[in-house]
């Protein structure tokens, strides 16, 4: 699966001018906000600001034992070893989940610089995000990242190219270790267990394993808590994970992130196959529920993107014949929460919970 994120935009304002009555595309802003736009929208006000600094482990704490190695991956996708002998202390987080996985873990002082925000960090991270030295380039280039000197970049797969943040390979030469998201592999499997292994991984690297586990077990308590109470339902329903492009309609199936947290909370996915379908594979499915995945990107109203995507679904004559609709069974969820999601899987996996089970109540 592509990474739709670097390229819905592009796709989405292309589908504008050629779109025709039977697809809604989505409302994107003319123009991505700019970087001073975005660490405006991210300041903490005083309802939500707190004293986010970073501790040292306490007495009882599972601890780092130096050097560690850590298996990650090269821009192609094959398995590479990187050693820390320490933890490092000059990051550079590169997109949405990975600066959310540092500041959720205490780390703001650790990084150096930060960049790709496509929407605002949750509010109880803002006071930590407004310590970061947030760039002017959405994506920074090679020579951005080589002057700012990192000892560590935390990225997705499709940024380490040498047309972009630089070639795996080169920076650990140079001495600086680098680490991307599983689920942005290429060629990879898209797995919730890919999203603890990040999480759990980045706490062995920066001796915070207490704080990653916490994360990752909140997350499965979630999947624990919906099973436990959805155990005596008889008929699990039947998903379609569907997101609306123009002409083209993505499904995310048994390979995807979001088709992974479906039937881990007892699900079954009515196309597990198909990555793209059409209003007849649709029809043909007939899905139980249906989730519309939508992505605001920073300078779009969430609430036009969200709704653009859903009527692409419900305004559709020919699907008014589907259980879904017909049901009020059609539910929204933001990309981020589904795909490459690391510190939002928690929110992902209660998107799909609620939609799922709205009768039961799921602690």
């Amino acid at each position: 699966m592509k990474n739709k994120v670097l390229t819905t935009r592009i796709m989405a304002m292309m589908m504008v001018a050629a779109m025709t009555m039977s697809a809604a595309p989505a409302v994107y802003a003319a123009e991505r906000a700019d970087s001073e736009t975005i660490k405006e929208d991210n300041q903490p006000t005083e309802e939500t600001a707190d004293a986010s600094e970073e501790e040292d482990a306490s007495e009882g704490e599972t601890r780092t034992e130096y050097p560690l190695t850590i298996t990650t991956y090269d821009y192609d996708g094959n398995e590479i070893e990187t050693i820390y002998e320490k933890a490092p202390e000059k990051v550079i987080a590169v997109y949405q989940g990975s600066i959310e996985t540092m500041l959720a873990l205490g780390l703001e002082n650790r990084l150096v610089a930060t960049a790709g925000l496509d929407n605002e960090v949750p509010d109880d991270l803002k006071e930590a995000f407004s310590k970061t030295n947030y760039l002017d380039e959405f994506t920074p280039s090679l020579e951005t990242v080589t002057m700012l000197e990192p000892d560590m970049i935390l990225s997705w797969s499709s940024l380490f190219s040498d047309k972009n943040l630089g070639n795996v390979t080169n920076w650990i030469d140079k001495g600086c270790n680098t680490y991307y998201n599983s689920n942005t592999r290429p060629g990879g499997e898209r797995t919730l267990e890919n999203e603890y292994t990040d999480i759990l991984n980045l706490g062995k690297i920066f001796d915070v394993q207490d704080k990653a586990e916490a994360i990752v077990d909140d997350i499965k308590a979630v999947i624990d808590n919906t099973l436990e109470a959805t155990k005596d339902v008889e008929e699990k329903p039947t998903v379609m994970v569907l997101e609306p492009l123009g002409e083209d309609i993505t499904n995310y199936g048994a390979s995807s992130l979001g088709g992974d947290m479906v039937t881990k909370l007892g699900a079954t996915l009515a196309n597990p196959d198909a990555s793209t379908v059409g209003k007849e594979d649709i029809i043909a499915a007939n899905p139980d529920v249906i989730f519309v995945v939508y992505m605001p990107y920073a300078g779009d109203d969430p609430q036009s993107v969200l709704e653009s995507q859903m009527a692409v679904i419900q305004d559709d004559e020919a699907l008014q014949s589907l259980d879904a609709v017909k049901n009020g069974r059609v539910y929204p969820i933001m990309l981020s929460e589904m795909y490459a999601s690391a510190t939002r899987t928690q929110d992902g996996v209660e998107t799909f919970a609620k939609g799922l089970y709205p009768d039961v109540a799921i602690d």
